[in-house]
């Protein structure tokens, strides 16, 4: 069984900074990627896209937090990180990672990400 962990959320001013951690636990063997996801406050609001990373390294990230947010790992801990910079009100949302690992996707629970004045 394998269980996401995720950390690092809370309140902070626009401009600010936050670093979000997500760690696996449980037998794990190849992670593939490892991916965040985020879902804003509102009904219909869907569940969006924001990095990933991937076996090798190689990363991406949607075009509303390119240059602002890095996403990095620690193969060693099993452990993706989402460093979050120059934080806006609209990155209020929800943030998700998930993991594929062997052939199987698993979600964390999920950590609250607040910007506001």
């Amino acid at each position: 069984q394998v269980q996401l962990v995720e950390s690092g959320g809370g309140l902070v001013q626009p401009g600010g900074s936050l670093r979000l951690s997500c760690a696996a636990s449980g037998t794990v063997s190849t992670i593939w990627q490892m991916t965040w996801y985020r879902q804003a406050p509102g009904p219909g609001k869907p569940r969006e896209w924001v990095a990933i990373i991937s076996l090798s390294g190689t990363t991406n990230y949607a075009d509303s937090v390119r240059g602002r947010f890095t996403i990095s790992k620690d193969n060693a801990k099993k452990t993706v990180y989402l460093q979050m910079n120059n934080l806006k009100p609209e990155d209020t949302a929800v943030y998700y990672c998930k993991m594929r690992i062997a052939s199987s996707d698993y979600w964390g629970q999920g950590t609250q990400v607040t910007v506001s004045s």
